[in-house]
């Protein structure tokens, strides 16, 4: 009876630890006024604090010791109660959060989670209820609100984000579409103004990365608003009031927080975001795109013989899609949606059909204004899907209020339904969007390649701001806009490597490939799904330098700001020997160097003014003489 007595005491012992970790009574912290979460002495932590005065909420992230946010106020206002003030405390429920999921595009498909959550409530002498989430884990801490039914409508938050006058910050100033330059200040001296929620901040505690996650039609976009002269970013919502008609938890106001390869790395945005939706998502295959758009637009040739040219050059170069822009529809004088025969009258079909027979999909443009209503989305998207299209880029949302957020709900449950994957435009940013809606495979939300006001600077910040939250639809490659855009030809070709996107659009022409036959050679080799992701080397506004895995091999891509050089790279890998080929700029042309270096050696590459580098490291032995495939 030894051995049952004590398995029997055993388990009494890990069940009455179990209930001590998921449940603190109100009584045992009914004189505490500061609560902690956090994974480890050396992980981010976050101080919730209740002032005796006031009844005011604060939050303070501080990483090893040091802060990285100040004590900034926490709290929101509803039309039934002021939930920013004079609450009380009730009690504080705490859980672990741990997590194993896939993903199809992003730094890397299996991702791993675990955080710490505690739940503190909280109520006003009036009886008004207000939770308050916060989670932790190895690389950021989290925090949302939760609402009972009955709260009201959101009339705004008094959350906000205080940093040290003197933090470094890179900022993209708000617009609707989310196209805003990226640009470096301090954080008291950044302008009067709106700024992205994607807001990077260097303390002497490390380096912050604002974000948001789990963003839904039952809430309202934020944006921060700051005040020049002070340190304090305030949240902003879309709405001047968030309608709820039942229970609501907020969408994760989220600190990503860490040195700059942690940052760079983190998928915390994603692992606060709720599970797939979609049961099934074999069908959703990220790949390279040929997109000749910025060859220009329309006259590029919207018709199907220009397309079926298109294909076929997709099809030599194995690339698994090709995506016909806008002009496709609405055409004058031949068809448009309003004509009873249009489905008849398009040659889609037949496109779809001679891209099938090369083993090419096809992606189709379709603007957003065409899909916003039941009856317009009944007509379009099975249409696409008995097609046979593979996927839709829409465009033109341009709002995070709450009624367009709606919208998004819809068409994402939609295209899953209809196995469509989605490429949004004009849009919102990601927000965990793609681990719940697996079908998004990118979103713009950047200044992209058909900027024209684009700098050097710029595109080295948006590795560590826009492009750390998930896929940003950049569109790389686009080597016939010589004097449009401000980097080199080998700086282009390295941000196939440096912007992650589950559907990579090269945004170049037939004719500008075969021009540059080793960029042409390197773009046949780039995968969009990732094993592992790292930073190499990196500097906001200055230099990134990102190398993705696939497989054995590791992809290495370069871009600078500023006067030539000859660029020094921790060849930070693996142990072992490595064959690495790089492309970068020459005398007359692109030109590629291969050497055999050390895991942990420093990789030399000569790098021209505003310029960059792409690579190809594997594994080497005798015998192996490249890297290509």
């Amino acid at each position: 009876m030894a051995v049952p007595i004590r398995t029997a005491v055993a388990a009494l012992c890990a069940s009455l630890a179990a209930a001590l970790l998921t449940t603190v009574p109100a009584r045992a912290d009914q004189h505490d006024r500061a609560w902690s979460v956090s994974t480890g002495a050396h992980a981010p932590r976050a101080q919730v604090t209740l002032d005796d005065t006031t009844g005011a909420l604060t939050l303070t992230v501080s990483r090893d010791g040091r802060t990285v946010i100040d004590p900034s106020p926490v709290g929101l206002v509803t039309e039934q109660a002021d939930l920013s003030k004079d609450l009380r405390f009730l009690h504080r429920k705490n859980r672990t959060v741990e997590e194993r999921y896939r993903t199809k595009s992003g730094k890397r498909v299996d991702r791993r989670v675990r955080m710490n959550e505690t739940r503190l409530s909280f109520a006003t002498a009036a009886g008004a209820r207000l939770d308050l989430v916060v989670r932790a884990s190895a690389d950021g801490v989290a925090y949302r609100y939760v609402l009972p039914a009955g709260a009201g409508d959101v009339l705004g938050e008094t959350s906000a984000f205080n940093l040290p006058a003197d933090a470094k910050a890179w900022l993209g100033t708000y617009r609707v579409d989310n196209e805003g330059q990226f640009a470096q200040y301090t954080a008291a001296t950044a302008p009067t103004a709106d700024y992205s929620d994607q807001a990077l901040f260097s303390t002497d505690g490390g380096y912050i990365l604002l974000a948001e996650s789990g963003l839904t039609g039952s809430y309202s976009g934020a944006r921060l608003a700051h005040t020049q002269g002070t340190g304090t970013y305030r949240i902003k919502l879309a709405d001047d009031r968030v309608k709820t008609d039942g229970p609501l938890a907020t969408p994760w106001r989220a600190v990503v927080t860490g040195d700059l390869a942690t940052v760079t790395r983190s998928t915390f945005t994603d692992d606060l975001a709720p599970a797939s939706k979609v049961r099934d998502s074999s069908w959703v295959r990220p790949g390279t795109v040929l997109w000749t758009w910025l060859a220009g637009g329309r006259a590029a040739g919207q018709s199907l013989a220009a397309q079926q040219a298109y294909v076929d050059y997709a099809a030599e170069r194995h690339w698994p899609y090709e995506a016909v822009d806008a002009g496709w529809y609405y055409r004058p004088g031949e068809w448009d949606i309003t004509d009873p025969d249009w489905q008849t009258n398009s040659w889609m079909p037949e496109l779809v059909r001679y891209a099938r027979a090369k083993g090419v999909g096809i992606v189709v443009w379709i603007h957003q204004r065409d899909l916003d209503t039941p009856e317009e989305r009944a007509q379009w998207l099975p249409t696409l899907e008995k097609w046979g299209v593979k996927g839709v880029k829409i465009d033109f949302m341009n709002s995070e209020a709450q009624p367009m957020l709606q919208w998004y709900d819809t068409i994402l449950a939609e295209t899953a339904a209809h196995h469509l994957m989605v490429d949004f435009h004009g849009s919102t940013i990601p927000k965990g969007i793609q681990r719940t809606w697996p079908q998004v495979m990118t979103l713009e939300g950047v200044a992209g390649e058909e900027k024209r006001t684009n700098t050097a600077a710029h595109l080295t910040t948006l590795p560590f701001t826009r492009n750390v939250i998930g896929s940003m639809d950049f569109t790389p490659g686009a080597f016939q806009r010589v004097g449009l855009r401000p980097n080199s030809d080998a700086a282009e070709v390295g941000l196939a490597v440096v912007y992650e996107s589950g559907l990579q659009m090269f945004a170049g022409t037939p004719e500008s490939y075969e021009a540059r036959p080793l960029a042409r050679a390197y773009f046949d080799q780039v995968p969009a799904a990732w094993d592992d992701t790292r930073l190499l080397a990196g500097e906001p506004g200055q230099e990134a330098v990102l190398a993705r895995r696939s497989g054995e091999r590791w992809f290495l891509g370069g871009v600078y700001a500023g006067a030539a050089r000859t660029a020094e790279v921790p060849l930070t890998l693996g142990p072992g020997r490595w064959l690495v080929e790089t492309i970068r700029d020459g005398a007359d042309g692109l030109v590629q160097d291969r050497r055999v270096l050390r895991g942990g050696d420093t990789l030399t590459v000569d790098v021209v003014a505003n310029g960059g580098f792409a690579g190809l490291a594997c594994p080497w032995r005798p015998g192996v003489t490249t890297c290509h495939r």
